[in-house]
């Protein structure tokens, strides 16, 4: 079976990604698009939150909106973000749940399998970490985070391959608990970037690794597209939700 890949890597600000991510979801929900996979970056860079996050709890508010840096809430659920235009590549995969992706814990097993898949490829020894996490050295280097309605998944997640953490560290906000669960107490001590263990990154080969990785997690060829005058319709419409106030603040 084919897996449509997306390459959307010229950018597009946070509103517009999720709103695109979201959008895929729901035509994929009504049967007017394949399995798709899309491989994208933010630009500027920015912030998105979870969608049961307490927003003034996941990040630094003030840092934000001194520093001009755009943020929104997800559909999905998970922890804060911070999605650097020049460290980061996101993926989103939209699939209908049946078989091993019927089971939630699973599903994040095989789908993060792409980037544990696509790691291992260019040398570096890398684990799927339940819930949802990968790690390379006992470190996150990517974290993903799922929605489902009507029989299908949305599920999107990072690969920080020089996320500027300096920058991370100030915009957002986790909890000492959570941190002190796994076994540090900064979030700097938490994280890692592919940068840091291979050295610079070759941004054309990584996204090669990827749909090669995805691929093989998922069993499905990949077949390249790009975005239908349909689904950029429809993320036209939805941008709003996600510029607004009642979206964002909503907890």
């Amino acid at each position: 079976m084919d897996l449509r890949v997306i390459l959307d890597l010229g950018g597009r600000d946070v509103y517009w990604q999720m709103a695109i991510d979201e959008a895929l979801l729901n035509l994929r929900m009504e049967g007017k698009i394949p399995d798709t996979l899309r491989i994208y970056r933010f630009q500027p860079s920015s912030v998105t939150v979870g969608y049961f996050q307490r927003i003034r709890e996941s990040v630094n508010l003030d840092y934000l909106l001194s520093s001009n840096i755009q943020f929104t809430r997800r559909i999905t659920g998970g922890g804060s973000v911070y999605h650097d235009e020049n460290g980061e590549i996101t993926y989103s995969v939209v699939l209908p749940i049946e078989g091993v992706l019927t089971d939630v814990q699973e599903s994040y097993r095989v789908i993060c399998g792409g980037i544990v898949s696509a790691l291992r490829k260019l040398g570096v020894e890398t684990a799927f970490v339940p819930v949802n996490d990968v790690t390379v050295m006992g470190r996150k280097i990517s974290g993903s985070a799922q929605t489902r309605r009507k029989g299908y998944l949305l599920q999107h997640g990072t690969l920080m391959y020089a996320t500027n953490l300096d920058v991370l560290e100030k915009v957002l906000v986790v909890p000492t608990v959570k941190l002190e669960s796994k076994g540090v107490k900064t979030i700097r001590e938490r994280v890692v970037t592919l940068e840091k263990v291979t050295g610079q990154v070759n941004v054309d080969v990584l996204v090669k690794k990827l749909i090669e990785g995805f691929s093989e997690a998922l069993g499905r060829k990949p077949v390249l597209g790009e975005l239908t005058e349909a689904e950029l319709k429809l993320a036209e419409q939805l941008v709003e939700k996600y510029k607004s106030k009642e979206w964002i603040f909503r907890r």
